[in-house]
């Protein structure tokens, strides 16, 4: 009716917002619970999910070994007990940093004293004409349809992995456990990209082949298509196409609402992006002494957990300890590798201990200093490891990590 006003949208008051239904957000709300904090929590997911953990997905969850309500980071018991309210497959569209206000898919408003951002990232597809036919592996939901689509292939069905990163060495090792014939194209000449250097990745690939998986490296997949996969000229037929060629941070909502935005969102050493708002997991550019201060964004479950941590202690005006050492770990066909640092492009690296026991580390060396120490199958106490790394020692200082 003309001259009548809109009603206006009722706002909701809370006192602490988790965008995110991660291990981050999980770990703040924790955090902030164990540092008596005794306001209101929203954590909001935009999954159906109750938050779980993610690298499951590819190892256990892919190969049928737990069910899939055995990857939540807490028991469904847990957020009543600890007063937080828990808001799934609902998201968070826009986001007004000045008025601390916060608009939902469902049309409700919510006004924040303190918010966190970790949406997580997600996976990208194959950029080859058909692209699409590729499954991608990010959620639980994916992880079962690719887990239903390795069962009805069967044993001796043809699957095909494209990108040798973590994601694709994993999921080449677990659809090789269903009895598939695997095979696995890396465009580089070693898997993990280089990133883990040669002498891991010439390990890995005899460890995936004595399991059956056929490793292509320095491969192009050209394009997919229904059913097969073409290599230039050559076309190989499948059942099952997955890749993990990497993600995106899901930083929309931030650059929407006015926060630096690179690779990831800019946050200073208290995880805060603005006043009143904090960033931690896949989505969070840390100033890190691994990189020389400069932001570094590690797409990790240690990362996610000591961010949501660290932006927990910025929330309640405490002191954050500094980053430490990335730690990042992956498991295949029945070996553990636990990496502790970074160190993207090494000058040098030295094996510690015997490859062929099985029971080794590699340490990387960037001008002679020891920036990076992959730990195989337990080889070293983890922590130890990482406080080494984290004092960059020089390379005569290897001989004081002696293999357990």
């Amino acid at each position: 009716m003309a001259g009548v006003a809109p009603r206006a949208l009722a706002v909701r008051e809370v006192d602490v917002l988790l965008v995110g239904g991660g291990v981050a957000s999980v770990r703040c709300a924790r955090t902030l619970r164990r540092h008596g904090f005794t306001g209101s929590i929203l954590l909001v997911g935009d999954e159906a999910s109750a938050p779980y953990n993610r690298p499951p997905l590819s190892k256990e969850l892919l190969r049928g070994e737990v069910p899939d309500e055995l990857v939540r980071v807490e028991p469904d018991r847990w957020y009543q007990r600890q007063g937080v309210e828990l808001r799934t497959d609902l998201a968070v569209n826009e986001l007004d940093a000045g008025a601390r206000l916060a608009h939902l898919a469902d049309g409700s408003v919510v006004r924040y004293r303190s918010c966190l951002l970790a949406p997580g990232a997600e996976p990208r597809e194959p950029p080859i004409p058909g692209g699409e036919h590729a499954h991608l592996l990010r959620t639980v939901g994916d992880a079962a349809t690719i887990r239903d689509a390795a069962v009805r292939a069967g044993a001796g069905g043809a699957a095909a992995v494209i990108g040798g990163g973590f994601i694709g060495v994993e999921v080449a090792a677990s659809l090789a456990a269903h009895a598939l014939q695997v095979r696995l194209f890396e465009l580089s000449p070693r898997l993990w990209a280089g990133s883990l250097g040669a002498t891991l990745s010439s390990w890995a690939v005899e460890r995936l082949r004595s399991m059956g998986v056929d490793v292509r490296l320095s491969t192009a997949v050209t394009a997919l298509e229904a059913g097969a996969v073409l290599v230039g000229d050559e076309r190989w037929p499948t059942e099952l196409i997955v890749a993990g060629v990497g993600v995106r941070p899901r930083t929309e909502l931030a650059a929407r609402a006015g926060l630096a935005v690179g690779d990831g969102i800019g946050v200073d050493a208290r995880r805060r992006a603005a006043p009143g708002i904090f960033a931690a997991g896949d989505v969070a550019g840390v100033p890190h002494p691994a990189a020389d201060g400069e932001p570094l964004r590690v797409e990790h479950w240690h990362a996610a957990r000591e961010g949501g941590e660290a932006a927990a202690m910025g929330i309640l005006g405490k002191p954050v300890p500094e980053p430490r050492a990335p730690w990042v770990y992956t498991e295949f066909a029945g070996q553990l590798i636990d990496v502790v640092g970074w160190a993207p492009r090494p000058d040098e690296e030295r094996v510690i201990g015997d490859i062929g026991a099985g029971s080794f580390a590699v340490a990387a060396l960037v001008e002679g200093r020891v920036r990076q120490v992959a730990v195989v199958n337990g080889a070293l106490p983890i922590e130890e490891a990482r406080a080494f790394v984290e004092a960059r020692p020089a390379a005569d200082a290897l001989a004081r990590l002696a293999p357990a």
